[in-house]
């Protein structure tokens, strides 16, 4: 082991030298040397000299920036006494190289700084997403699970998006929801929607006062145009999963048998933080669910998520056709596949949340700390 890092740093500080010395930049004004001593022409080509300060400028650090100058000037000082260019029109000339010089590394110096905060933030970003949407365990109670999330500001890491899952003593529940907007109000509705969610979800037996607790927490910290959309779901009994859909779009189904099916809700309920206007309170819905069978919960960013001909990305298709025995590969692929399909960026929060029921998972004791007699 320490072997191999030793003998990995040499490899290391050689990437770092080749990422901080200004080749290409060296080559351009090389290049327009060449050019100039062939054209027989010097004093035409000397202004492109300050093409190679100018381009270090965005790729490297004042100091790289400052040899490049350098370089070019003397070089341009060689080319304009062997073409016998006049002392004054060289003199102005290779002053506006050092004038351009000096404004390069005052950019690149901005640049550098730039970059140092964007990282800063960039680290402070993730941080809160590790604390908002925390990691799932590839193994929660019974079941298999896979998450994947991409936010539509990838600078930011986070949007409005949510998911959770948790093994309590009335079993595996879980949640997957979407935020009414974006931007940091949108972040922080959906760190209210977690919070409350695993403080209930330990706290209540039923799944139905799980969703209540969320609602009241809505209704007293939303605006009157705020909404969340989200499903509810758990499993306590084995066999069946229940399942609360306020307003989001309806799961997907895999049977161990074949086929995805849509699984719409029975009852169909406002989004939470919008109850007290339709007065409807959700009805708790019982969802077959055996060994082998798989789940799909999303988000409206996957569905909605268009190519260049407005085709929206068919998921319910394209989950049949990568749907396997690994959870993660199965969304590994399908959220590569979205990418392709909008073309590398999407332009909203998407969340895809995959669960499976091993076929021999062995029965559940109910509990939420896995099988019976394990």
């Amino acid at each position: 082991m320490h072997l191999r890092a030793r003998l990995a740093q040499p490899a290391r500080g050689r990437g770092q030298l080749a990422a901080g010395t200004p080749v290409l930049p060296g080559l351009i004004v090389s290049a327009v040397v060449l050019v100039g001593l062939c054209g027989g022409s010097g004093m035409i080509w000397l202004p492109l000299l300050a093409a190679g300060p100018a381009l270090a400028a965005t790729t490297n650090r004042p100091r790289g920036v400052v040899w490049v100058g350098l370089f070019a000037v003397v070089l341009g000082a060689v080319l304009g006494a062997r073409h016998d260019v006049p002392g004054r029109e060289l003199a102005a000339v290779l002053s506006a190289l050092v004038a351009v010089t000096l404004a390069s590394g005052l950019a690149s110096a901005l640049r550098g700084r730039r970059e140092r905060v964007l990282a800063a933030v960039r680290s402070v970003a993730e941080t809160a997403q590790h604390a908002l949407l925390k990691p799932v365990p590839q193994t929660v109670g019974p079941f298999r699970v896979a998450v994947r999330y991409s936010a539509a500001a990838a600078e930011a890491r986070i949007g409005g998006d949510l998911y959770a899952l948790v093994s309590t003593p009335h079993g595996v529940r879980l949640i997957v929801g979407d935020v009414r907007g974006k931007g940091l109000p949108a972040v922080g509705t959906a760190a209210l929607v977690l919070g409350v969610f695993r403080e209930a979800a330990y706290d209540e037996p039923d799944l139905p006062a799980v969703v209540d607790r969320i609602e009241r927490s809505l209704a007293r910290n939303l605006g009157r145009d705020d909404f969340v959309t989200a499903v509810i779901a758990g499993y306590r009994d084995a066999g069946h999963l229940e399942m609360v859909n306020c307003g989001h779009a309806p799961p997907l189904l895999v049977r161990a048998s074949g086929g995805v099916v849509a699984v719409d809700p029975a009852h169909p309920a406002p989004p939470l933080g919008l109850r007290a206007l339709s007065g409807e309170a959700p009805g708790l819905q019982k969802v077959p669910f055996a060994e082998g069978d798989q789940l799909l919960l999303y988000t409206d960013g996957v569905t909605e998520a268009r190519n260049e001909g407005r085709e929206f990305y068919p998921l319910a298709e394209r989950l049949a056709r990568h749907v396997g025995d690994e959870p993660e590969r199965t969304l590994t692929a399908l959220h590569d596949e979205l990418l392709a399909h909008v073309g590398g960026r999407l332009h909203d929060d998407a969340a895809l949340l995959l669960l499976q029921q091993p076929a021999t998972s062995g029965p559940y004791d109910g509990t939420g700390h896995g099988p019976a007699g394990r």
